[in-house]
């Protein structure tokens, strides 16, 4: 009993971590593919963990490998752990006095083309001794992981673990071709285009939920719904092209040339655009200088992000 108790002290941090992980990936291969090791390494290191603690940790069946109840308590501290060092770390982050290193940023790619690239590259001027980490997701990441250190967000309904400010309201509008219009008159005009019986283009199943794709859904007869695309910049370049009408952020439909806008803003369409970051990082001089500087020329675009004209 005295040498099982002995060998159950001899665990660490890396065992626990080997239970996670392969309970995660459901099974070994998975595992040492995530830990770049060969499969043997991860079977030999199982193998002894459980030879020493006397007790299965998982039970091998032919979909994968499942947690036993012995199991299922490591990986649970192991996320335990995983979340304690992950929050020591942003309050050690929170604690820096300069703004200097390295930031993570996570936005989406129409913001960052129509709107951030050049307003990152006037921030890195400004501070030259930070450096950024674009990280491009459409879904939101995990800001209490370090998955990022500041989220720009076109939302109405940022997470509640997450504090920021909103720093414009990004203004949407119905658009189509130009050369397609050439007689049009403005919005005024709308009800005489017909506009429902002609071809739209939409945001596709991935974004359903985003208000501009709501719209079209519920106004729109599916035999006039040309096209669909999983994503904003993708929208807006099959407008251009011509393959149909349809709902645009006005801060990118209005800088082009080739695009009309054929109704008033709808308000029903807008989002909030917010800078948003985990609170045990709102002090840090990183997160905090970054926030500052992107408010401040954000600030100088709002007119054109909520669509009071060409930019």
């Amino acid at each position: 009993m005295q040498d099982i108790m002995a060998k159950q002290q001899n665990l660490d941090w890396d065992d626990f971590k080997l239970v996670k992980i392969i309970a995660e990936a459901n099974g070994l291969a998975g595992a040492a593919e995530r830990l770049g090791v060969n499969h043997s390494t991860v079977f030999r290191r199982l193998g002894q963990m459980e030879q020493n603690l006397a007790v299965k940790l998982f039970e091998r069946h032919r979909t994968g490998y499942v947690l036993t109840p012995a199991g299922e308590e490591m990986s649970a501290l192991a996320e335990q752990m995983e979340e304690n060092v992950t929050s020591f770390t942003r309050k050690l982050a929170g604690q820096a006095v300069a703004p200097a290193g390295e930031l993570r940023v996570t936005t989406n790619d129409t913001l960052l083309v129509h709107l951030l690239t050049h307003i990152f590259a006037r921030f890195i001027t400004a501070c030259p001794e930070m450096r950024l980490d674009v990280v491009l997701a459409n879904q939101a990441l995990n800001l209490s992981k370090r998955d990022a250190d500041v989220a720009i967000r076109a939302t109405d309904d940022p997470p509640e673990t997450l504090v920021g400010r909103r720093v414009a309201t990004i203004a949407w509008a119905i658009y189509g071709r130009a050369v397609d219009f050439l007689n049009y008159q403005g919005p005024a005009d709308i009800n005489s285009l017909d506009i429902y019986n002609r071809p739209w283009v939409a945001l596709g199943d991935n974004l359903a939920a985003l208000k501009a794709a709501r719209f079209v859904r519920e106004r729109v007869a599916p035999e006039n719904l040309v096209y669909k695309v999983n994503t904003v910049l993708g929208l807006a370049e099959a407008v251009e092209a011509g393959t149909g009408i349809g709902p645009l952020p006005c801060f990118i439909a209005d800088a082009s040339p080739n695009l009309v806008r054929l109704s008033d803003i709808n308000p029903d369409f807008s989002a909030g655009l917010w800078l948003l970051t985990h609170p045990d990082l709102r002090q840090s001089a990183r997160v905090r200088a970054f926030m500052d500087f992107m408010a401040a020329e954000i600030g100088k675009q709002k007119r054109w992000i909520e669509g009071g004209g060409k930019r």
